[in-house]
């Protein structure tokens, strides 16, 4: 039997923790830069507050329904998502993170009575050690149990958070009623398509004469969808991965920039993040991508996206090789685009090998006394504070350089910003 664990409105959930004020009222969580609205309340979707709409367009209803906005504040969310994973660690081994606030569980060899219950009992402590509300489902296959997840959320009174797809009956009956474009793995493309076909439900997409399509619109990940939510298992469990295939640092700036030496400055720093995530999973890169975009909605260009890679002779994870490089690719970009305006920029480290397999080059290697260098650098960093130790390029009083006009404490990361309690209000 497999659950899948989803926390209810995570960002918003999260946000009401040590402000217990906005609880019953309307809040929505915007992106990087206060962009879009990336999560809602439940009370935010009642008053017809889009998901993912541009923060701008969306101002006069936010302030019409007097919406709580807020920055989106990761440090904050990440460290709730690891307290909930631990905690559901504690009901099962056997346990996939799939995303920040979504897990699969499998529960093969324990001997459970009543998977609801069960379920409930998950609910009630992440509730009660984190006070992050989560909903349950349970079914014979993973993405059964996305369906009957989605029953849990969707009719909380009844199921009180857990739903059981445990017959035939309510199989049918669960892929009767979800909409194709509900249902796990089907795209935006594949929806169009499948209604085309009279495809609407679930129920529809299993149905024998389908299958031909199946297998030639989706190949072989259409088919295994097909079967469990026929109710056979196919897809297990995803091994937790250490290693990451590339690393990405990219961000957005709160004003679109020409300027040389403010673009510098952001890539050498994305740079350097880069290649402190390099070392914390242990791993060199061979090949570093400098990547610009326009904003095409606000500046009339013949390209909207410029990028470069080099690939170096050697492995390697230090923060001034990578640094040195990225800009480099940068100083190419610019060339001959000196007055292009770009509002976001990007560094990716590739061809990751673990770091214990490095070779080293004779004729072409990097100072041997980075390893040292870049050894001491992250463990005052983690001494110190996070990244207060930087390279003389780079902004000293920033990491991010972004608008965050609505950004909560970090209230569990930070001890500058722990909560604090006026003893003579209480």
């Amino acid at each position: 039997m497999y659950a899948l664990v989803d926390c209810n409105n995570f960002y918003a959930s999260c946000e009401r923790i040590f402000q217990p004020q906005y609880i019953g009222k309307p809040i929505a969580v915007l992106s990087n830069n206060d962009g879009c609205i990336i999560s809602r309340s439940d009370e935010a979707k009642a008053l017809g507050v889009p998901m993912g709409a541009p923060e701008f367009k969306a101002r006069e209803l936010l302030k019409e329904k007097n919406v709580k906005i807020f920055s989106s504040n990761y440090p904050l969310y990440g460290d709730f998502s690891n307290r909930v994973m631990q905690i559901l660690n504690q009901f099962t081994p056997n346990i996939e993170i799939y995303s920040i606030d979504e897990a699969f569980l499998n529960f093969d060899g324990i001997e459970i009575g009543d998977y609801q219950q069960y379920g409930i009992e998950m609910k009630n402590r992440v509730q009660k050690w984190v006070g992050i509300p989560i909903s349950a489902g349970f079914a014979p296959t993973k993405a059964l149990s996305k369906v009957a997840n989605k029953i849990a959320r969707k009719f909380p009174e009844q199921t009180q958070g857990s739903y059981v797809i445990d017959s035939e009956e309510k199989r049918i009956k669960a892929l009767k009623w979800i909409k194709i474009e509900d249902v796990w793995g089907i795209g935006r493309r594949t929806y169009k398509k499948a209604v085309l076909r009279n495809i609407k439900t679930a129920y529809d997409f299993i149905q024998p004469q389908h299958e031909d399509w199946i297998r030639k619109e989706m190949g072989v990940i259409g088919l295994r969808l097909k079967y469990e939510l026929e109710g056979k298992s196919v897809l297990d469990l995803e091994p937790a991965s250490e290693q990451k295939k590339s690393i990405a640092v990219t961000r957005s700036f709160p004003k679109q920039i020409s300027d040389y030496d403010l673009l510098k400055e952001r890539v050498s720093t994305f740079a350097t993040v880069c290649a402190e995530k390099l070392r914390k999973q242990k791993s060199c890169c061979h090949t570093i991508i400098v990547m610009l975009l326009v904003d095409r909605h606000k500046y009339e260009s013949r390209q909207y996206y410029f990028n470069a890679a080099v690939t170096l002779p050697f492995a390697t994870q230090s923060s001034l090789t990578i640094a040195n490089e990225s800009i480099k690719i940068l100083k190419k970009i610019c060339e001959g685009n000196e007055n292009v305006r770009f509002k976001k920029a990007g560094v990716i480290v590739t061809s990751l090998i673990p770091e214990n397999t490095k070779q080293f080059n004779l004729f072409a290697d990097e100072n041997p006394k980075h390893f040292a260098l870049m050894k001491t650098i992250d463990s005052l960093n983690k001494k110190i504070g996070n990244r207060k130790i930087k390279l003389g390029n780079q902004n000293m009083e920033k990491t991010w350089d972004m608008n965050q006009n609505h950004l909560s404490p970090k209230y569990t990361t930070d001890f500058k910003q722990i909560l604090e309690i006026d003893v003579d209000k209480r």
